[in-house]
């Protein structure tokens, strides 16, 4: 089975016959013991110290499908190399833009995105109720502001409505976590709390994983419905990732911080920013990719299937929608 590696300290990849060659350097330049990955295990890469290679290196890795997302200094997600679009096909782009250009078609998908993406947060806040939390007044805000989705009449209406009910569940995450972590609102660039990096920190996680499962699909990541279309974002992916942020990162956020396996210790202030240190990026990468290795029996397909591929799963029922098959309904969490 294929897995995604994450590079953390600077150094120089390069091939060594059929498998990755990773040689660690330090800020003296002096090279560690190398790392071999053999290419066949690789699905993909996430680059967060300085990655010295070539073009023939990015010839190999797209010959074997291999994708590689890139984070700079600060934790911000600045890029992607992705393989050839083998499975791009004239139809999906044409039915794509076909429903962005027309309103209805296109707020028709948008809205089912919210519809998803708020249901899930209240499956979380419910189930958090439920074990004495108190925060039904933000659940019953939310419920109030959730009657508005399916009369919105302009996208932008729509992205304030999901706008005012993120507001509204970042609110109570000071509920949810452990004491010494206080959310003090919303901030992303640059963060300016422990608990705003790591949300920030995790949704480009996300935001990546969202990506590759476009891509392996025939979807062109750059045209979406809730996000306009950006020049140099692949902005589907922010679309599905918005169903998905609950499930993947808030509650890799509560797990990590309520157990206490990341504390305040694992950040660092710099340049007036709140960033993690390489310990408690590693922390969090870890139960990232637990969580997506976790499997849930599957309703409609009757057998289990992992957080990792309900993504995927998620990029073909928006496909069907696309082409008229079916009609797109987005992932709810029913347990």
């Amino acid at each position: 089975m294929k897995k995604t590696y994450y590079l953390f300290n600077p150094g120089r990849l390069s091939r060594k016959d059929q498998t990755l060659k990773f040689t660690p350097v330090d800020e003296e330049g002096q090279e560690g013991k190398p790392r071999y990955l053999p290419v066949e295990g690789v699905e993909d890469l996430y680059v967060f110290g300085s990655l010295d290679s070539n073009s023939a290196l990015y010839n190999f890795l797209g010959r074997k499908d291999i994708a590689v997302h890139f984070f700079d200094y600060y934790e911000n997600y600045t890029g992607s190399f992705m393989p050839k679009d083998q499975l791009l096909a004239g139809k999906m782009i044409l039915a794509q833009v076909a429903h962005y250009k027309s309103l209805k078609k296109r707020m028709a998908i948008a809205q089912q995105f919210i519809e998803g993406a708020s249901f899930n947060i209240l499956k979380i806040l419910k189930y958090y109720n439920n074990r004495g939390k108190e925060v039904h007044t933000y659940i019953s805000t939310i419920e109030d502001l959730r009657k508005h989705i399916e009369v919105a009449a302009h996208v932008d209406e729509l992205m304030g409505i999901e706008g005012n009910i993120r507001n509204t569940y970042y609110e109570a995450f000071d509920l949810l976590v452990d004491e010494d972590f206080k959310m003090e609102g919303r901030s992303k660039r640059p963060p300016k709390n422990e608990l705003n990096a790591l949300i920030s920190f995790g949704n480009m996680m996300c935001y990546s994983q969202c990506l590759r499962a476009i891509h392996q699909t025939q979807l062109n990541p750059t045209i979406s419905y809730l996000h306009t279309p950006g020049e140099r974002r692949y902005s589907l992916a922010l679309d599905l990732a918005e169903i998905f942020k609950p499930l993947l990162v808030d509650r890799v956020i509560f797990k990590l911080l309520n157990k206490k396996e990341i504390q305040l210790k694992d950040f660092e202030t710099k340049l007036n920013r709140i960033m993690l240190k390489d310990a408690g990026r590693k922390k969090f990468v870890k139960a990232f990719e637990e969580r997506l290795s976790e499997t849930i029996q599957h309703r409609t397909l009757g057998k289990k299937v992992s957080y990792k591929h309900l993504i995927k799963l998620e990029c073909y029922k928006l496909s069907k929608h696309l082409l008229n098959i079916d009609t797109y309904k987005p992932f709810k969490i029913w347990w």
